[in-house]
């Protein structure tokens, strides 16, 4: 249980298949756009709230979704090569491939990449204070700044156990109270509890990363949550993180047992999930985990929807 697995194709066939495709996409592959869905989330999360407190703008919500993915996709170019150049991720990597870790693609390249992610995320920034002021302004800059420190610095954040933490507060906390306030709603226990129902999930994604590629960060003097609390009690957590959103999001939309019927499919999924993480050994075989915690935490918000559409 406890063993790693090699990933069954070598590093060295990887490497000459990618090296077959254009800088373009190889870029775009660097930009983990498969997880995209952790940023827009929220934004869609706080909209529909937004909606239901009153009103809501598709220009914001547009807006507001770019930013936040031109952050994700920043911090992810800018993780690619701050750890590719550490030899963090190298070519033993078990996770999905990292363009500068594997020479495919030169750090400097990568970096102006996320830097032009990062300027879109600001050009967006822009037109949305011009409607919700200096809150957004803080929650921008904030926002750039851990995109930023999360891989560099002399004390990164990834390589701390703040990670999880930091992203139920900003990929669900901030972002769906955030989109809340630029709808011109008003900010409620509703806006912190959805929060935290849709960030839980996100999470969750961070944890099996940390989970995954726990070998090699502790080589390269990580002390991730993964790596604090153990294999074990990393499996144990990831399995609380889906539970509790579950109960979350059905406590927060039901009136009834016919209003709980739209959550079937996520506790379904997350079953799935829970048994999956359980018996998987740490191994390039946790990577097919990353798009079904996506995936559920889309279903929870769907069953938000549809069980206040029930209940009302």
């Amino acid at each position: 249980m406890n063993s790693t697995v090699t990933p069954a194709n070598t590093s060295a066939q990887l490497t000459e298949r990618l090296g077959q495709l254009p800088k373009p996409v190889l870029l775009f592959i660097a930009a983990r756009v498969k997880t995209l869905g952790l940023s827009l989330t929220p934004v869609a999360a706080g909209t529909w709230l937004a909606a239901q407190s009153g009103g809501w703008s598709l220009p914001v919500m547009i807006a507001a979704m770019v930013a936040a993915a031109m952050i994700q996709i920043g911090t992810n170019l800018w993780n690619d090569a701050a750890d590719g150049g550490r030899g963090t991720d190298g070519p033993n990597r078990l996770g999905p491939p990292r363009m500068t870790g594997l020479g495919l693609l030169d750090a400097e390249l990568v970096r102006r990449a996320a830097i032009a992610a990062f300027g879109i995320a600001a050009l967006f920034g822009l037109w949305l204070t011009m409607i919700g002021g200096w809150p957004v302004v803080v929650i921008g800059l904030v926002s750039l700044a851990l995109g930023y420190f999360y891989s560099m610095g002399p004390h990164p954040l990834s390589h701390t156990a703040l990670g999880e933490g930091l992203v139920v507060l900003f990929f669900g906390i901030v972002a769906v109270g955030g989109t809340v306030y630029l709808h011109g709603q008003p900010l409620s226990g509703a806006v912190l509890a959805l929060g935290i129902i849709t960030g839980l999930p996100a999470a969750a994604v961070l944890l099996i990363n940390n989970h995954r590629d726990r070998d090699l960060d502790q080589i390269a003097g990580r002390k991730t949550l993964a790596i604090v609390i153990g294999q074990g009690a990393t499996r144990g957590i990831y399995a609380l993180f889906l539970v509790a959103a579950l109960i979350g999001a059905v406590l927060f939309s039901t009136t009834g047992f016919q209003s709980a019927l739209p959550f079937l499919p996520a506790g379904i999924v997350a079953v799935v999930l829970i048994a999956s993480m359980l018996k998987t050994p740490v191994s390039y075989g946790l990577n097919r985990l990353i798009a079904g915690t996506v995936g559920f935490q889309v279903l929870l918000l769907a069953g938000i929807a549809f069980a206040r559409a029930i209940g009302a």
